[in-house]
Protein backbone atom coordinates (compact mmCIF):
# COMPACT_ATOMS: atom_id res chain seq x y z
CA UNK A 1 0.00 0.00 0.00
CA UNK A 2 1.84 3.37 -0.92
CA UNK A 3 1.27 6.35 1.12
CA UNK A 4 -2.09 7.68 0.34
CA UNK A 5 -2.64 11.17 -0.30
CA UNK A 6 -6.10 11.31 1.19
CA UNK A 7 -7.01 11.28 5.62
CA UNK A 8 -7.36 7.84 7.05
CA UNK A 9 -9.94 7.41 9.60
CA UNK A 10 -9.75 4.49 12.12
CA UNK A 11 -12.92 3.99 13.46
CA UNK A 12 -15.32 0.94 15.51
CA UNK A 13 -15.91 0.02 19.09
CA UNK A 14 -14.10 0.91 22.18
CA UNK A 15 -11.59 -1.73 23.01
CA UNK A 16 -10.47 -3.20 19.89
CA UNK A 17 -7.19 -1.72 19.38
CA UNK A 18 -8.09 1.43 17.00
CA UNK A 19 -5.40 3.24 18.40
CA UNK A 20 -2.05 1.04 18.46
CA UNK A 21 -3.14 0.94 15.01
CA UNK A 22 -3.39 4.66 14.55
CA UNK A 23 -0.02 5.31 15.46
CA UNK A 24 1.48 2.23 13.24
CA UNK A 25 -0.20 3.48 10.00
CA UNK A 26 1.07 7.57 11.23
CA UNK A 27 4.89 6.73 11.96
CA UNK A 28 4.54 4.38 8.34
CA UNK A 29 2.98 7.75 6.44
CA UNK A 30 5.13 10.41 8.40
CA UNK A 31 1.23 10.92 9.59
CA UNK A 32 -0.59 13.28 12.10
CA UNK A 33 -3.21 12.03 14.93
CA UNK A 34 -6.39 13.32 14.72
CA UNK A 35 -8.91 12.42 18.04
CA UNK A 36 -12.32 11.49 17.56
CA UNK A 37 -13.08 10.28 20.70
CA UNK A 38 -15.59 12.76 22.45
CA UNK A 39 -14.56 12.27 25.89
CA UNK A 40 -10.52 12.26 25.08
CA UNK A 41 -11.04 16.09 24.46
CA UNK A 42 -11.34 16.96 28.07
CA UNK A 43 -8.29 17.90 30.28
CA UNK A 44 -7.54 15.55 33.09
CA UNK A 45 -9.73 12.95 31.90
CA UNK A 46 -7.09 10.11 30.65
CA UNK A 47 -7.08 7.32 33.11
CA UNK A 48 -11.29 6.87 32.17
CA UNK A 49 -10.69 7.30 28.58
CA UNK A 50 -7.48 5.25 27.69
CA UNK A 51 -6.18 8.19 26.36
CA UNK A 52 -2.55 7.56 25.32
CA UNK A 53 0.18 9.54 27.61
CA UNK A 54 2.36 11.64 25.92
CA UNK A 55 5.24 8.88 26.29
CA UNK A 56 3.06 6.43 24.29
CA UNK A 57 2.31 8.82 21.40
CA UNK A 58 5.63 7.54 19.61
CA UNK A 59 6.80 11.63 18.87
CA UNK A 60 3.71 11.54 16.47
CA UNK A 61 1.77 14.75 16.77
CA UNK A 62 -1.94 14.38 18.06
CA UNK A 63 -4.57 16.72 17.47
CA UNK A 64 -8.11 17.09 19.57
CA UNK A 65 -7.22 16.29 22.86
CA UNK A 66 -6.68 17.47 26.27
CA UNK A 67 -8.84 20.74 24.33
CA UNK A 68 -11.50 21.22 26.98
CA UNK A 69 -11.76 22.05 30.55
CA UNK A 70 -14.30 19.60 32.22
CA UNK A 71 -16.30 22.31 32.66
CA UNK A 72 -16.93 23.16 29.35
CA UNK A 73 -19.99 21.32 26.95
CA UNK A 74 -18.83 19.07 24.14
CA UNK A 75 -20.33 19.51 21.14
CA UNK A 76 -20.32 17.56 17.86
CA UNK A 77 -20.72 21.17 15.98
CA UNK A 78 -18.06 22.53 17.42
CA UNK A 79 -15.77 19.15 17.32
CA UNK A 80 -16.75 19.23 13.39
CA UNK A 81 -15.50 23.23 12.88
CA UNK A 82 -12.17 22.52 14.88
CA UNK A 83 -10.81 19.15 13.96
CA UNK A 84 -12.40 19.87 10.00
CA UNK A 85 -9.05 22.78 10.56
CA UNK A 86 -6.98 20.68 11.78
CA UNK A 87 -7.49 18.16 8.68
CA UNK A 88 -6.97 20.85 6.39
CA UNK A 89 -3.79 22.29 7.62
CA UNK A 90 -2.01 18.32 8.23
CA UNK A 91 -3.27 18.00 4.58
CA UNK A 92 -1.61 21.65 3.33
CA UNK A 93 1.65 20.34 5.34
CA UNK A 94 1.82 17.30 3.17
CA UNK A 95 1.16 15.04 5.68
CA UNK A 96 -1.42 12.09 6.36
CA UNK A 97 -4.70 12.92 8.87
CA UNK A 98 -4.91 9.58 10.79
CA UNK A 99 -8.51 10.09 12.39
CA UNK A 100 -9.23 7.78 14.87
CA UNK A 101 -12.10 7.18 17.55
CA UNK A 102 -15.16 5.58 18.36
CA UNK A 103 -17.48 8.40 18.98
CA UNK A 104 -20.77 7.80 15.95
CA UNK A 105 -21.89 11.05 15.56
CA UNK A 106 -18.34 13.24 15.87
CA UNK A 107 -17.08 10.42 12.73
CA UNK A 108 -20.22 10.78 10.64
CA UNK A 109 -20.47 14.92 11.60
CA UNK A 110 -16.64 15.14 10.39
CA UNK A 111 -16.99 12.59 7.27
CA UNK A 112 -19.85 13.92 6.19
CA UNK A 113 -19.95 17.42 7.04
CA UNK A 114 -23.57 17.02 8.93
CA UNK A 115 -25.57 20.33 9.15
CA UNK A 116 -27.43 20.48 12.26
CA UNK A 117 -30.63 21.66 12.43
CA UNK A 118 -31.33 25.05 13.84
CA UNK A 119 -32.54 25.37 17.99
CA UNK A 120 -35.38 27.11 19.43
CA UNK A 121 -34.50 28.14 22.73
CA UNK A 122 -38.11 28.03 23.90
CA UNK A 123 -38.37 24.29 22.83
CA UNK A 124 -34.87 23.31 24.40
CA UNK A 125 -36.20 25.18 27.80
CA UNK A 126 -39.41 22.78 27.71
CA UNK A 127 -37.43 19.83 27.28
CA UNK A 128 -34.32 21.14 29.55
CA UNK A 129 -37.41 21.51 32.72
CA UNK A 130 -38.43 18.40 32.04
CA UNK A 131 -34.84 16.85 32.62
CA UNK A 132 -34.92 19.26 35.50
CA UNK A 133 -38.12 18.08 37.36
CA UNK A 134 -37.99 14.55 36.08
CA UNK A 135 -34.38 13.34 35.59
CA UNK A 136 -32.57 11.42 32.70
CA UNK A 137 -35.12 9.05 32.81
CA UNK A 138 -38.23 11.29 32.53
CA UNK A 139 -36.55 12.31 29.50
CA UNK A 140 -35.32 9.00 27.40
CA UNK A 141 -39.27 7.91 27.85
CA UNK A 142 -40.14 10.68 26.27
CA UNK A 143 -37.57 10.11 23.55
CA UNK A 144 -38.50 6.75 23.06
CA UNK A 145 -42.10 7.52 22.78
CA UNK A 146 -40.94 10.47 19.97
CA UNK A 147 -38.54 8.44 18.13
CA UNK A 148 -37.03 5.16 19.18
CA UNK A 149 -34.80 4.90 16.90
CA UNK A 150 -32.51 7.71 18.32
CA UNK A 151 -33.28 6.35 21.74
CA UNK A 152 -31.54 3.35 21.03
CA UNK A 153 -28.60 5.00 19.48
CA UNK A 154 -28.16 7.68 22.27
CA UNK A 155 -26.81 6.56 25.51
CA UNK A 156 -29.71 6.80 28.21
CA UNK A 157 -27.61 9.11 30.22
CA UNK A 158 -26.46 11.68 27.83
CA UNK A 159 -29.49 13.98 28.86
CA UNK A 160 -27.79 16.71 26.64
CA UNK A 161 -27.88 14.80 23.78
CA UNK A 162 -31.73 13.60 24.39
CA UNK A 163 -32.04 16.88 25.21
CA UNK A 164 -31.37 17.99 21.59
CA UNK A 165 -33.05 14.67 19.90
CA UNK A 166 -36.36 15.96 21.47
CA UNK A 167 -35.94 19.45 20.02
CA UNK A 168 -35.13 18.48 16.74
CA UNK A 169 -37.96 15.77 16.48
CA UNK A 170 -40.47 18.49 17.37
CA UNK A 171 -38.93 21.85 15.08
CA UNK A 172 -38.97 19.67 12.55
CA UNK A 173 -41.27 17.10 12.94
CA UNK A 174 -39.02 14.14 11.59
CA UNK A 175 -36.36 11.43 13.24
CA UNK A 176 -33.42 12.66 14.78
CA UNK A 177 -31.63 10.78 12.38
CA UNK A 178 -33.43 12.46 9.25
CA UNK A 179 -31.39 15.44 9.78
CA UNK A 180 -28.24 13.52 9.06
CA UNK A 181 -25.89 13.20 6.08
CA UNK A 182 -26.75 10.58 3.79
CA UNK A 183 -23.97 8.01 2.96
CA UNK A 184 -21.81 9.63 0.07
CA UNK A 185 -18.46 9.79 -0.24
CA UNK A 186 -16.06 10.93 2.34
CA UNK A 187 -15.10 14.37 3.00
CA UNK A 188 -11.46 14.67 1.89
CA UNK A 189 -11.94 11.00 -0.16
CA UNK A 190 -11.37 9.91 3.32
CA UNK A 191 -10.40 5.56 3.29
CA UNK A 192 -12.16 4.34 6.55
CA UNK A 193 -10.76 1.58 8.44
CA UNK A 194 -12.96 -0.36 10.90
CA UNK A 195 -11.45 -2.28 13.58
CA UNK A 196 -13.42 -4.71 15.69
CA UNK A 197 -13.31 -8.44 17.25
CA UNK A 198 -15.50 -11.15 18.08
CA UNK A 199 -17.68 -10.74 20.99
CA UNK A 200 -16.36 -12.94 23.69
CA UNK A 201 -13.11 -11.72 23.73
CA UNK A 202 -13.77 -8.28 23.34
CA UNK A 203 -15.80 -8.66 26.31
CA UNK A 204 -12.44 -9.94 27.90
CA UNK A 205 -10.33 -7.06 26.80
CA UNK A 206 -13.10 -4.46 28.66
CA UNK A 207 -13.35 -6.44 31.58
CA UNK A 208 -9.69 -6.26 32.15
CA UNK A 209 -9.21 -2.66 31.03
CA UNK A 210 -11.96 -1.67 33.36
CA UNK A 211 -9.84 -3.33 35.98
CA UNK A 212 -6.84 -1.71 35.40
CA UNK A 213 -8.67 1.91 35.24
CA UNK A 214 -9.58 1.27 38.73
CA UNK A 215 -6.54 0.05 39.98
CA UNK A 216 -4.26 2.53 38.39
CA UNK A 217 -6.25 5.57 40.17
CA UNK A 218 -9.61 5.83 38.14
CA UNK A 219 -11.09 7.43 41.90
CA UNK A 220 -8.05 9.82 42.02
CA UNK A 221 -8.44 10.95 39.22
CA UNK A 222 -12.16 11.70 39.87
CA UNK A 223 -11.54 13.73 42.89
CA UNK A 224 -8.78 15.77 41.05
CA UNK A 225 -11.40 16.15 38.76
CA UNK A 226 -13.85 17.28 41.32
CA UNK A 227 -11.70 20.01 42.35
CA UNK A 228 -11.48 21.57 39.14
CA UNK A 229 -15.41 21.72 38.57
CA UNK A 230 -16.47 17.92 37.27
CA UNK A 231 -19.87 18.43 38.80
CA UNK A 232 -20.50 21.70 37.00
CA UNK A 233 -19.75 19.86 33.38
CA UNK A 234 -23.10 19.01 31.54
CA UNK A 235 -20.83 16.50 29.26
CA UNK A 236 -18.17 15.28 31.49
CA UNK A 237 -19.61 13.84 34.53
CA UNK A 238 -21.66 11.83 32.52
CA UNK A 239 -18.82 10.25 31.02
CA UNK A 240 -18.83 6.16 31.41
CA UNK A 241 -16.40 5.16 34.15
CA UNK A 242 -16.62 8.61 35.83
CA UNK A 243 -20.14 8.99 36.27
CA UNK A 244 -19.98 5.51 38.25
CA UNK A 245 -17.36 6.61 40.32
CA UNK A 246 -18.94 9.60 41.52
CA UNK A 247 -22.21 7.68 42.38
CA UNK A 248 -19.83 5.66 44.55
CA UNK A 249 -18.71 8.65 46.34
CA UNK A 250 -21.65 9.51 46.75
CA UNK A 251 -22.71 6.54 48.65
CA UNK A 252 -25.21 5.22 46.16
CA UNK A 253 -22.78 1.87 45.92
CA UNK A 254 -19.51 0.82 46.65
CA UNK A 255 -16.23 0.56 44.83
CA UNK A 256 -16.67 -2.80 43.26
CA UNK A 257 -20.00 -1.98 41.99
CA UNK A 258 -19.05 1.63 40.41
CA UNK A 259 -16.06 -1.29 38.45
CA UNK A 260 -18.88 -3.58 37.73
CA UNK A 261 -21.30 -0.83 36.08
CA UNK A 262 -18.75 0.89 34.70
CA UNK A 263 -17.82 -2.87 32.49
CA UNK A 264 -21.60 -3.26 31.87
CA UNK A 265 -21.90 0.50 30.53
CA UNK A 266 -19.08 -0.31 28.58
CA UNK A 267 -19.94 -2.96 26.91
CA UNK A 268 -23.94 -1.70 26.11
CA UNK A 269 -21.80 0.95 24.05
CA UNK A 270 -19.85 -1.28 22.49
CA UNK A 271 -22.74 -2.89 21.04
CA UNK A 272 -24.25 0.33 20.07
CA UNK A 273 -21.08 1.49 18.32
CA UNK A 274 -20.93 -1.67 16.58
CA UNK A 275 -24.47 -1.70 15.20
CA UNK A 276 -23.84 2.01 13.97
CA UNK A 277 -20.81 1.33 12.28
CA UNK A 278 -21.90 -1.96 10.61
CA UNK A 279 -24.23 0.02 8.66
CA UNK A 280 -21.83 2.25 6.71
CA UNK A 281 -20.95 0.43 3.71
CA UNK A 282 -17.93 2.32 2.96
CA UNK A 283 -16.14 0.43 5.80
CA UNK A 284 -13.00 -1.50 5.07
CA UNK A 285 -13.02 -4.01 8.24
CA UNK A 286 -10.61 -5.60 9.80
CA UNK A 287 -9.93 -8.18 13.00
CA UNK A 288 -8.11 -6.38 15.74
CA UNK A 289 -6.83 -10.09 16.75
CA UNK A 290 -5.14 -10.76 13.79
CA UNK A 291 -1.19 -10.92 14.66
CA UNK A 292 -0.67 -8.76 11.56
CA UNK A 293 -2.98 -5.66 11.95
CA UNK A 294 -0.74 -3.64 10.37
CA UNK A 295 -0.43 -5.73 6.96
CA UNK A 296 -3.86 -6.72 7.41
CA UNK A 297 -5.15 -2.88 7.66
CA UNK A 298 -2.54 -1.88 4.62
CA UNK A 299 -4.78 -5.01 2.34
CA UNK A 300 -7.90 -3.40 3.76
CA UNK A 301 -7.21 0.04 2.21
CA UNK A 302 -5.55 -1.08 -1.31
CA UNK A 303 -8.78 -2.51 -1.71
CA UNK A 304 -10.84 0.68 -0.96
CA UNK A 305 -8.25 2.09 -3.27
CA UNK A 306 -8.92 -0.57 -5.90
CA UNK A 307 -12.90 -0.14 -5.43
CA UNK A 308 -13.02 3.29 -5.59
CA UNK A 309 -11.12 3.30 -8.47
CA UNK A 310 -13.37 0.62 -10.62
CA UNK A 311 -16.18 2.59 -9.02
CA UNK A 312 -14.83 6.06 -11.07
CA UNK A 313 -14.33 4.35 -14.08
CA UNK A 314 -17.78 2.81 -14.10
Amino acid sequence: MTRPNTPVAVVGPTATGKSDLALDLAQRWDGEIVNIDAMQLYRGMDIGTAKLAPDERRGIPHHQLDVLDVTQTATVANYQRDAARDVEAILARGAVPIIVGGSMMYVQALLDEWAFPATDPQVRARWEAMLAEGGVEAVHRELVRADPAAAATILPTDARRMVRALEVVEITGQPFAASAPKIGEPRWGTRILGVDRPTEGLDDRIRLRTRLMFERGLVDEVKRLLEVGLRDGVTAQRAIGYAQVLACLDGEYDLAEAEERTFIGTRRYVRRQRSWFRRDPRIEWVDGEDPQLLSAALDALAALATREDLDGDG
